[in-house]
């Protein structure tokens, strides 16, 4: 259903969502959750969370805040204004009435017109998702209600002349992976198209020009703690032709675990896959960022998990390991600049709260094409709170080239939000409580 135009209320400053699923049973509250803390950039699954406008010289972003104190989840938005280098309040475009689960966080994107979209995401079929487009071009100042529906894990994507690209998912007894699309109002959207049902799935998606690739697991049985195997398909004509890598055309939907889709059989290892990344190398290749593991609880038993990078090289996928982590919810971001320079930032360093989500943040470099890494440096140091969720921009700008929240994964804290540069040498944290309309982030190093 429609909606109208609403004069959105501002936050007094940044402060993410914390989250904990609540499964401190026996010996594992010694770990905690399988995830938790504070996860206001959460989930993998949302994507973009922020998106760089060149002609405004901003950077636009997303997130789940709270009401301070509290576990109450807003849908927020916001700018970083690169030409003076500061933030407004953000506002609170959706508020989410007592829910505090970070399922819910928002995803964004931007129109060629100037247009902010917000996707909430809904919960299954229990809780609604709701589509918000900006009153003003370029402006997070006030936004128009455009719909309500069910949609989890919102991945909106514009293609230039065309509308909207979304995929998402359906709760339906499992996680089902759909897609739609729209014209260029956003206003008018197809019927709902699923794309994969093998029993379940969580997926990453990433648009280059017409051309939208997504990869994703499968959950054997249906749980989500199974998640294993790792699949791959891309289209460049809005969701109405699927293919492989190599050009196989695929026949949606993708309903059994052997085919033409399926790039590893990480079952036959007895290895579960964790979603990261996914962007095309310099010769238009997809590369994906995955954490392999070997138990879905928090604690040592799931070593090594290994941040792994699955390469198409025009002829067969190749599988590379970048570095390990503690966390099999460590969730970071690939950065490829050119055929050789490739980065990753991601909290793959143990944090103070060790085998908890995220640690601390570090940034990793290949010189020659994601092949050989080293650790540049460390970003985060002697942290108080683990850092988590470090997402990328959409055209990052070299002044906000990730952002991410932190939070003690063990217990209720606060969680603040912060940002880096591309080199990693420079870290700023957003206010949280401001006394004025704008302010500057508080530069750390």
């Amino acid at each position: 259903m429609g909606g109208g135009t609403l004069s959105c209320p501002k936050a007094d400053g940044y402060r993410g969502i914390w989250f904990t699923l609540g499964q401190y049973l026996g010996d594992e509250h010694v770990y905690g959750d399988k995830y938790s803390g504070g996860l206001g950039t959460y989930t993998a699954k949302h994507v973009p969370l922020a998106v760089y406008a060149k002609a405004t010289e901003k950077t636009f972003f997303v997130y789940g805040g709270c009401v301070p104190g509290t576990r109450h989840l807003l849908a927020m938005a916001a700018e970083y204004d690169h030409r003076d280098h500061t933030v407004p309040r953000p506002t609170i475009v959706h508020d989410k009435g007592g829910v505090d689960d970070p399922h819910d966080n928002p995803s964004i994107a931007l129109a060629p017109d100037g247009h902010l979209w917000v996707f909430v995401s809904g919960r299954g079929r229990k809780r609604p998702g709701f589509k918000y487009r900006s009153v003003e071009p370029y402006s997070v100042d006030d936004f128009e209600l455009v719909s309500e529906e069910e949609l989890t894990y919102p991945q909106p994507w514009w293609i230039e002349g065309e509308g909207f690209l979304h995929l998402f998912t359906k709760y339906t007894g499992v996680r089902e992976l759909y897609w739609n699309r729209s014209d260029e109002s956003g206003r008018q959207w197809t019927a709902d198209r699923k794309l994969a049902g093998i029993e379940g799935h969580y997926q990453t998606s990433r648009r280059r020009g017409n051309r939208v690739i997504t990869a994703f697991n499968r959950h054997p049985e249906g749980r989500p703690d199974n998640r294993t195997d790792l699949y791959y398909a891309e289209t460049v004509d809005l969701g109405e032709t699927w293919t492989t890598a190599d050009g196989t055309v695929l026949d949606p939907p993708l309903t059994e675990p052997d085919n033409p889709a399926r790039i590893r059989a990480f079952s036959d290892e007895k290895r579960l896959v964790y979603m990261k990344d996914i962007d095309l190398d310099a010769a238009g290749n997809p590369v994906i960022l995955v954490v392999a593991s070997s138990d879905h609880r928090a604690g040592p038993e799931g070593d090594p998990r290994a941040w792994t990078l699955c390469q198409w090289t025009g002829s067969a996928w190749d599988f590379r390991e970048v570095t390990t982590s503690t966390h099999n919810y460590d969730m970071g971001s690939l950065y490829m600049e050119s055929a050789d320079h490739w980065r990753v930032i991601a909290p793959t360093e143990p944090g103070p709260q060790h085998w908890g989500t995220g640690g601390e943040m570090a940034l990793w470099v290949s010189d020659d094409g994601g092949h050989g890494w080293r650790k540049e440096r460390d970003i985060t140091t002697a942290s108080d709170l683990n850092h988590a969720y470090a997402r990328r921009p959409v055209d990052a700008h070299p002044d906000f080239y990730a952002f991410w929240a932190d939070g003690n994964p063990f217990e209720f804290s606060e969680s603040r939000i912060y940002f880096t540069n591309r080199d990693g040498d420079r870290l700023w944290r957003l206010p949280a409580v401001m006394a004025s309309e704008r302010a500057a982030p508080e530069s750390l190093s």
